[in-house]
């Protein structure tokens, strides 16, 4: 079951993809039509899940889960992945590899290899105060409080000396 991203409980779960490159504004129409679709349709065992996503910055994929209608189960989830799957290959587009890294340069979204970060971290190309995106947040209120933050507020402070 569909509904706004916005209205879904903070504690919602969510799964957070991010794109190797910015999506165009045709590609984004097509997408948000097959997310419709999916949600719509999405199911743990026969049961509406109430779901709802958002795109931000023409790069990222959120999907939100209201758990305390119906949780997900191993089967819903495989067949979310395998949605965002089938979004990769239509648009040959990375949305799975968690071990890339965007962060903010001003009003660019930048996207670099974990390898590369921690190289630009090391450079101090990027420091304590880079915005990065947290893609490890598990809920809405995560999502809405730790999910942009200084690099020093997130995992990637390991890498920033």
């Amino acid at each position: 079951m569909l509904v706004d991203f916005k209205t879904l409980p903070e504690e919602s779960r969510v799964w957070i993809y991010q794109a190797n490159r910015s999506f165009t504004e045709q590609e984004l129409e097509e997408i948000q039509s097959k997310l419709d679709v999916f949600i719509e349709n999405w199911t743990a065992h026969g049961s509406d899940l109430q779901s709802g996503y958002t795109i931000k910055y023409k790069r990222f994929i959120v999907l939100a889960l209201n758990q305390n209608l119906n949780a997900a189960t191993g089967c819903s989830i495989d067949a979310s992945v395998h949605f965002i799957q089938q979004l990769e290959k239509d648009y040959d587009v990375d949305l799975m590899d968690k071990m890339n890294v965007s962060y903010k340069q001003g009003e660019y979204i930048a996207y670099k290899t974990l390898v590369d970060f921690k190289k630009m971290a090391k450079d101090k190309a990027v420091s304590k105060n880079t915005i990065v995106f947290n893609n490890l947040v598990n809920n809405i209120a995560e999502f809405n409080e730790n999910w942009e933050v200084p690099a020093i507020e997130s995992w990637h402070s390991r890498f920033i000396k």
